[in-house]
């Protein structure tokens, strides 16, 4: 990242052209290689479903939460809850997570389905906003308004068809689609029947998705140097996506699982997983369909510059809560044996 950055600021060695076309290579051609090596390496049938229920219901959460407050706020639409997801919920499991938890990667396919929808709509002329996952009011003000209540309501199915048939042909095209699902079947594959690729394909693959989370790293980087500074989304914004990632992240995480039952250490690692900083994948795609890429920028280095203490702090309230329970049911265990 930093040798990214002096590359454009001060050694001017990259034009804006090239920029963009190695971030597209990045997200075009290395992601993909890495998601498929990320969860074929993941061994599907030795997840531990709780948590990846408390996953699920976590990003439930989360996007319910962000539905409310652009609703509320009357501002922002798809793409600020695009953006406040992939800060709140999708943590750097790549260079500091748990391998435990790396399938995760899985939710950065889905994200693409999100971006796909907020483009077609874009290139179709209608606004994205947050009603486009809901029934828009605006239409239908201008279906009463309009003598012919028919006529108005085939134009926006067929437009609204046009749009998912759109989405549907990008994600067929993208290889991320490809990678995530090869990755599936090998990873079934691979440890039912316990078998390999042969150690040249494997090394291949390894070589090309390392490659591909270095290019991501270099991707932001690039965009930095970009920017007039490297807070480039602005002190509020920033402060905001540190609130998302290190606090509502993690709070609906630890909601979600002690709801599930999930206790002691598994809890601990699944609020510490959502305490990581954000994803430098969501930050890759948010480049690449031009949805605030300088907030998630901004949030990736300032969440990598402060994970540490963050991580430390959550990690002593674990403990201290661990110890207190501990004593408690020794305290108890000493008053029964008297």
């Amino acid at each position: 990242m930093i040798l990214a950055y002096t590359s454009v600021k001060w050694w001017k060695l990259f034009t804006p052209e090239q920029c963009a076309g190695i971030n597209k290579f990045v997200a075009k051609f290395a992601i993909p290689l890495l998601s498929f090596q990320v969860i074929s390496d993941n061994n599907l049938y030795k997840m531990n479903v709780k948590i990846i229920l408390a996953d699920v219901v976590q990003k439930v959460l989360a996007l319910i939460v962000l539905i409310a407050v652009v609703k509320l706020g009357s501002r922002g639409g798809l793409r600020s809850i695009i953006t406040g997801f992939s800060l709140s919920t999708l943590p750097n499991t790549l260079i500091v997570g748990i391998p435990l938890l790396k399938a995760i990667i899985l939710w950065y396919n889905l994200l693409l389905v999100v971006f796909e929808l907020n483009a077609a709509k874009r290139t179709s002329g209608v606004a994205p906003t947050v009603e486009d996952i809901e029934e828009s009011p605006d239409e239908a003000q201008e279906e009463e308004e309009e003598e012919d209540e028919e006529a108005q309501t085939k134009p926006c199915k067929s437009k609204t068809m046009r749009i998912f048939l759109t989405v549907g042909k990008k994600l067929i095209a993208n290889p991320n689609t490809y990678g995530a699902v090869l990755g599936l079947i090998w990873s079934s594959i691979r440890f039912r029947l316990n078998v390999k690729f042969p150690a040249i394909i494997e090394d291949s693959i390894a070589i090309l998705a390392n490659g591909g989370l270095g290019m991501s790293m270099f991707s932001i980087g690039l965009f930095m140097a970009s920017q007039r500074s490297i807070i480039a989304c602005g002190i509020r914004m920033t402060i905001v996506g540190i609130v998302l990632k290190f606090v509502a992240g993690p709070a609906l995480m630890a909601a979600s699982s002690a709801a599930l039952g999930l206790r002691g250490k598994i809890l601990r690692v699944a609020i510490m997983q959502a305490a990581l900083p954000p994803g430098v994948v969501p930050f890759v795609f948010a480049k690449e369909y031009n949805v605030y890429p300088d907030t998630l920028s901004t949030g990736v280095i300032f969440g990598l510059l402060i994970t540490v203490p963050v991580a430390l702090i959550y990690s002593y309230i674990s403990i201290v809560k661990f110890l207190a329970s501990f004593l408690g049911k020794c305290r108890k265990f000493s008053w029964e044996i008297m």
